[in-house]
């Protein structure tokens, strides 16, 4: 029975194949391919399009009241055009808002969207908005595209959130 026992571990010490550090950073590779695969696919996805407003909240959009909206374009400090949006927003319900967000959507010469964006002008670390309160926003923008109409965007409330 010993001899047998000699026999196979000489035979096993003699079937050495690929050794464990060349499997183990094989497995490390193709772990690590996956992955990058996996983010990468991930990262290339369209983030899901933000909730719709609510029935409250169209039914209130009659409520609020934006005014004095002006737009100006300047150049920053780094030489950028900078376009800011300033005005106001009243709020003439009966309910405390604690964030209002708008979309701002810029169109290029021949009617088309060429840039969206969804920014607040209400927010509960500002305060919030109480009934019968105004507040002045500004919104500033430094990558709108060249093909813009220059145009005041369109300004469309995209969601209320309530107190």
């Amino acid at each position: 029975m010993i001899r047998t026992e000699m026999a196979t571990r000489s035979t096993t010490r003699e079937q050495k194949g690929v050794p464990v550090s060349a499997l183990v950073v094989a497995v490390v590779v193709i772990l690590g391919a996956g992955l990058f695969v996996y983010l990468d696919r991930v990262s290339r996805r369209p983030p899901p399009p933000p909730p719709a407003l609510t029935s409250d909240a169209k039914a209130y959009v009659r409520s609020l009241q934006l005014t004095d909206v002006q737009m100006q374009k300047h150049e920053s400090y780094l030489k950028q055009d900078v376009v800011e949006i300033t005005g106001k927003i009243g709020n003439r319900g009966n309910r405390v808002l604690h964030e209002v967000e708008i979309n701002c959507v810029f169109y290029n010469p021949y009617g088309e969207v060429v840039l969206r964006e969804r920014v607040p002008i209400v927010s509960e670390r500002g305060g919030g908005l109480a009934p019968g309160e105004v507040k002045a926003f500004r919104l500033a923008f430094d990558d709108i595209p060249d093909s813009w109409n220059q145009v005041l965007p369109q300004l469309v409330i995209a969601d209320i959130v309530f107190g």
